[in-house]
């Protein structure tokens, strides 16, 4: 299966969500989707529909590049299975610049995060 096939749905929900300068090209067997989401709201549904598709991130045949337009604010809710550095690649963070932003909810110990707590994202 192609590429643009295979992430069709992905390229479609990011057009479809108004995702600005959105740009998808084919380079050494990787598909590069490169654009800016109008909220953090938009670029979590489409790390949703990347995640249907490939599940635990393991293809390594994607780079799915976007950024969230100025002024937008990034909260998260901690999903059963999550990690800081599992919710930081979703956002093309470190779990440490996120533990950072948010050692008042977690505490300590930043492997040990609970499910429906929420978290800020730094820009």
């Amino acid at each position: 299966m192609a590429l643009n096939e295979k992430y069709a749905e992905l390229v479609n929900a990011a057009n479809t969500a108004g995702v600005a300068n959105l740009a998808v090209r084919e380079q050494d067997n990787v598909l590069y989707i490169d654009g800016e989401a109008p909220s953090t709201a938009v670029k979590d549904q489409l790390w949703a529909v990347y995640d249907k598709i490939d599940p635990n991130y393991s293809s390594g045949d994607l780079v799915l590049n976007l950024t969230v337009a100025a002024g937008s604010s990034s909260e998260y809710e901690v999903q059963p299975g999550d990690s800081l550095s599992k919710i930081g690649k979703k956002y093309g963070k470190t779990w440490q610049e996120i533990y950072e932003v948010n050692k008042a909810v977690i505490g300590d110990n930043p492997d040990l995060i609970q499910v429906g707590w929420k978290l800020q994202i730094p820009a």
